[in-house]
């Protein structure tokens, strides 16, 4: 079978390394796995959940999403940017999925802090996509 949330990761890392605005501000940093060359700021696509909820002989449910946005810069201005880039790209976007129709992809809530080490400001965007089997 199939697996949605693999196929909206690849989806989305098309659709994000294709965006301008967000291209110009992190440049080809948008990772699965971040590499030991990667520059801050960038983003990651992080932890995946499927929730099915298959109805009548449809195959469906909702992708749970996470994304992360990392900046070395003093303060949160330039990780709010670069997760509100995010953001824009992805919430309402249309995301072509080769075994699943995406329905809907929605922005649920961003939270920005600092980490442990206390130079890494780090942002949080949770996604949700309702997804239904071609």
């Amino acid at each position: 079978m199939a697996n949605p949330d693999l196929e909206l990761q690849g989806g989305i890392f098309t659709l994000l390394s294709a965006d301008a605005a967000l291209v110009g501000e992190v440049g080809g940093g948008i990772y699965d796995a971040v590499p030991d060359s990667a520059v801050v700021p960038y983003v990651t696509i992080g932890e995946a959940q499927f929730i099915r909820s298959d109805a009548s002989g449809l195959t469906a449910g909702d992708v749970y999403l996470t994304l992360h946005a990392w900046s070395h810069e003093p303060g949160f201005r330039e990780v709010k940017q670069v997760a509100g880039l995010v953001v824009d790209a992805l919430h309402h976007a249309a995301i072509p999925m080769p075994s699943y129709r995406l329905v809907s992809i929605n922005h649920r809530r961003t939270r920005t802090f600092r980490d442990a080490d206390g130079q890494t400001s780090h942002a949080v965007i949770e996604m949700v996509a309702y997804v239904e089997k071609l």
